[in-house]
């Protein structure tokens, strides 16, 4: 008898992806060996956490509608209450397969049904939107009347940049582009927004290879990417310090507010960096001279001056700052959505050529000065906490 298999994908830091197969044995083959080019393949999700088999197709198609709804939480509580530990289910296979037990969520008959969580979602059935939050190590995601809230929170590390926070931050924006939300903020918890990139995660760059360093390069430049030409109006709400890839974060984002306290800074070239991705769209935004000025100096800069150039909308008292966000989203959402995401493509598309030429461009550059002396030095200097000692090499 034929069988259909829904299965869930897990990465180390468990990025989720759900499926459904008539063939699991192939088709978890395939996402181990990256045979899907995309989400799986970029965030290595190759862990088999949890499947079922089904022998009805249109039972498990029905099932999956509803289940694509779940909360993170419920879809984790799923895989744990088979597989607590997350163990790869399929690291001893190409025998037999020993199917999970399954239970028949809701419904009395006797028919069976799909359980399956896609992609980590964040709105379900019995958890209305503007109820509940996305669970993540990082960051928190909130839903509420139309609005998705993005919380950086880090707040002991000053919402710096961990490439977790990135896969996550990637993550939620997928929840939202497939959520009703029409808007998003993206804040920070506590004291800043975002500090710029985390120093264990600088330490970890001395030892990388050329291909590493592209590998995360282009991390780094599909987060920005994606931030920039998000489907949905975006609204940066910066709440303090917002640093190197925080500067990125929040100007990329179509509306920026920021509190008087807040600082800015592209303050790569004190380090031995490039702020090679940043830059492919800051001059598109302020212009060459000025984006030479804030690129080449590596000067941080208050709120006011961000204003002047354009790079923040408006500069809001921190104790309004999330409610004019809120204010501006409810402006946005009085508009008809289709027409806003077709504004939103028509301006991306003025420069999405030249873009995707510029950011190839960026991400080499960017990997390879991780590979000069005056690179390591400025590490070095920064992690010690002394002066660095520039050879120009």
């Amino acid at each position: 008898m034929r069988h259909f298999y829904v299965y869930m994908m897990a990465s180390k830091s468990r990025v989720l992806y759900t499926g459904v197969t008539n063939n699991i044995h192939r088709r978890v083959w395939e996402h181990r060996h990256d045979m899907f080019p995309g989400f799986t393949s970029d965030y290595r999700v190759h862990r088999l956490v949890y499947f079922e088999s089904f022998q009805y197709v249109g039972n498990a198609i029905a099932r999956e509608k509803t289940i694509k709804g779940w909360l993170r939480r419920k879809k984790v509580a799923l895989i744990e209450s088979q597989n607590p530990t997350w163990e790869d289910l399929s690291e001893d296979w190409y025998g037999a397969i020993k199917p999970l037990t399954p239970t028949i969520l809701g419904g009395t008959d006797n028919k069976q049904v799909l359980r399956f969580a896609q992609d980590d979602k964040v709105v379900s059935d019995d958890n209305p939107v503007g109820r509940d939050k996305m669970t993540c190590q990082t960051l928190q995601l909130a839903f509420n009347a139309g609005v998705a809230t993005i919380t950086l929170n880090r707040p002991d590390k000053r919402n710096a940049i961990s490439f977790q926070l990135l896969d996550e931050l990637l993550a939620a924006l997928d929840e939202i582009e497939r959520s009703p939300a029409q808007v998003a903020i993206l804040t920070g918890a506590g004291k800043a927004f975002c500090a710029g990139l985390d120093l264990d995660e600088l330490k970890s760059l001395l030892g990388k290879t050329h291909d590493e360093n592209v590998q995360d390069s282009t991390r780094m430049a599909r987060i920005f990417r994606r931030l920039y030409e998000f489907p949905r109006a975006t609204i940066a709400a910066v709440n303090g310090a917002a640093i190197a890839g925080g500067t990125g974060l929040a100007t990329m984002c179509d509306f920026t507010l920021a509190v008087p306290e807040a600082k800015f800074g592209y303050t790569e070239v004190r380090i031995g960096f490039v702020p090679a991705i940043v830059s492919s769209i800051l001059v598109w935004q302020v212009g060459h001279k000025i984006a030479r000025d804030l690129l080449l100096t590596g000067r941080l800069f208050d709120a006011a001056e961000a204003h002047r150039y354009g790079l923040v909308n408006e500069v809001v008292p921190a104790d309004q700052l999330m409610t004019r966000a809120r204010q501006l989203a409810a402006q946005i959402l009085e508009n008809s959505p289709s027409s806003v995401r077709a504004t939103k493509k028509l301006i991306n598309s003025f420069i999405a050529g030249q873009l995707d030429e510029q950011i190839a461009t960026a991400v080499e550059d960017n990997a390879r000065i991780r590979t000069t002396a005056d690179f390591r030095e400025g590490i070095s200097s920064f992690l010690e906490k002394r002066k660095p000692q520039w050879s120009g090499k």
